[in-house]
């Protein structure tokens, strides 16, 4: 009888949805804010558009920039770490092989079960490091090009969440007129939004949804109400 192989299926995007979801949650939320304030002040759409497209270039290359740094810092710090476990494996074997049977005790195997695995690792010097650096570091190896594409993934979804709420601005003159449009459309985008991030991270997706709006509301409505009173 053949056997049917058994396929687990995982996710394996939680990287970029994370970046994603850093990028479009202040998109959506910071030039909607600027946008709510600014039509508390004055009443000219251009202007508005204009300083919302300025937010938008600054923001998505300052964001994406931290994205980039952030997964640099990965890298590196990987990179340090496993160079100083490679020196203790060397210089300090008889304290490793100590910290690898207690790792394997903790894991609820008996020293005797675990007396093979470390007479096994001593001869592997590049098995024993990787064993260190995940079990007792709790480290990964980190993608070479995490940097890059996380700097790109963050600057995009900010951008196109940050269009959202100019967008009604850009079709009228009077701020006045397009600001009630902005906040019915970027509060959808955000309740989509939010929706769609509470099914990628396993959330409850109408709380979710629920938070995402009131965040980008309570931001817009204190941007609106300060900007009012100043003007």
């Amino acid at each position: 009888m053949p056997l049917t192989p058994h396929v687990e299926q995982h996710f394996t995007g939680s990287l970029v949805v994370r970046d994603t979801v850093i990028g479009m949650s202040d998109g959506l939320t910071v030039p909607f804010a600027l946008a709510a304030g600014l039509s508390g002040a004055v009443d000219a759409a251009a202007i508005i558009v204009t300083a919302g497209l300025a937010e938008i270039a600054a923001g998505s290359i300052a964001m994406g920039l931290g994205g980039y740094l952030a997964g640099k810092s990965d890298v590196e710090h990987y990179a340090n770490e496993r160079a100083r476990e490679e020196q203790e494996i060397a210089e300090k074997p008889e304290l490793e092989a100590a910290e690898v049977m207690e790792l394997l005790v903790s894991h609820g195997l008996t020293r005797e079960e675990s007396m093979p695995v470390v007479n096994a690792l001593k001869k592997r010097p590049d098995a024993w490091r990787d064993f260190m650096m995940r079990f007792e570091l709790g480290l990964e190896p980190p993608d070479p090009s995490r940097a890059r594409r996380s700097a790109l993934v963050i600057a995009g979804a900010y951008v196109a969440g940050g269009i959202v709420p100019l967008l009604p601005y850009m079709a009228v003159t009077r701020a006045s007129s397009a600001l009630p449009w902005s906040v019915a459309v970027t509060l959808l985008a955000l309740g989509v939004f939010g929706w769609i991030k509470g099914r990628f991270t396993g959330a409850p997706r109408g709380r979710s949804a629920l938070q995402t709006v009131l965040i980008g509301g309570l931001a817009a409505g204190a941007a609106f109400l300060i900007a009012r009173l100043i003007s």
